[in-house]
């Protein structure tokens, strides 16, 4: 059993400390809003009233907040983790945030004599509640080999993918095909669809098809109904999509397919949609197509 401590309890944040709650770990915690925690207290989870006391607290801290932003705010100040490490802790970052500001927060970690790794994962709350999470590492290798028994943990496959900022390159590389597939999939739904095949056959058949990737088969049927809470708001995928972008241009790669999704997704936000899942690139497609949806005829938003 470890002494672990996680900061930021959301979706998916929650659902990880549950495991860890589960695979015996002591795991103290910390959430901005302190109602999200109260089922994990009552599971077991330690509460700390400032990332500085579950850093304190802790051998190994892990993190996982929205955004570049999010990430330096719960880390920097008095109350924050960087106050809170010591000699021979490991902060293990798993928000999904520029790989710039990660190495230089990585190097902050490093001078107080803790180290740190950046650590994306790639799934979603279904894949992770049946044990199928992706997990990426970036860091020192002997850091990666002390921390992998407790990532084991939350997922299955687990892979160190080089120095400190690359475990993010791979998430971002990884993220961008999310929007992308869900466009494709959504421009091959509304041809059926106009073609005059049942929306909910055509998505019945596309989800069973060969272009059908575990995110189609998960998110295919949102095109019929979104869930009741987003597995990933339009605001937080475009944020994986515009870091995506600022690499592409950094390293002259071209992210044409990219470009063009991110342009929905702007598209859905200026049609207050920020907070449905980003599934609802389809009813911008299905709004320019002339086709009606749960969403586009004023249908409940989470």
């Amino acid at each position: 059993m470890a002494k672990l401590g996680f900061v930021g309890l959301g979706v998916m944040g929650s659902q990880m400390v549950n495991r860890l709650l589960g695979k015996g770990h002591s795991v103290t915690g910390y959430n901005r809003t302190r109602g999200k925690a109260q089922g994990l207290v009552e599971k077991g989870m330690k509460w700390a009233d400032s990332p500085r006391a579950v850093a304190s607290a802790s051998d190994y801290t892990f993190a996982m907040v929205t955004n570049s932003a999010a990430i330096q705010a719960v880390t920097e100040g008095p109350d924050g983790i960087l106050a809170g490490l010591s000699a021979g802790k490991v902060f293990i970052d798993m928000s999904t945030v520029s790989p710039a500001v990660s190495r230089a927060l990585a190097a902050k970690v490093r001078a107080i004599g803790a180290d740190m790794v950046d650590s994306p994962v790639s799934g979603s709350v279904i894949t992770l509640q049946e044990g199928k999470l992706s997990v990426m590492v970036g860091g020192r290798k002997e850091t990666f080999e002390k921390i992998k028994p407790l990532l084991l943990d939350i997922g299955p496959k687990v892979t160190h993918v080089g120095d400190n900022g690359l475990a993010l390159c791979m998430k971002i590389a990884t993220n961008l095909s999310l929007a992308v597939q869900m466009m494709a999939f959504s421009e091959g739904v509304l041809l059926a669809e106009k073609s005059g095949i049942k929306r909910e056959v055509a998505v019945d058949v596309l989800t069973h098809s060969a272009i059908a990737s575990p995110m189609i088969q998960y998110r295919g049927p949102f095109v019929l109904q979104q869930p009741e809470e987003a597995w990933f708001d339009v605001n937080m995928m475009q944020k994986d999509m515009v870091l995506a972008m600022e690499l592409g241009r950094q390293l002259d790669v071209p992210l044409p397919t990219t470009a063009v999704s991110n342009e929905f997704l702007t598209a859905a936000r200026g049609m207050g949609w920020t907070k449905y899942d980003f599934a609802c690139v389809f009813d911008v497609l299905a709004a320019m197509s002339g086709v009606t949806t749960p969403v586009t005829s004023g249908g409940k938003k989470q």
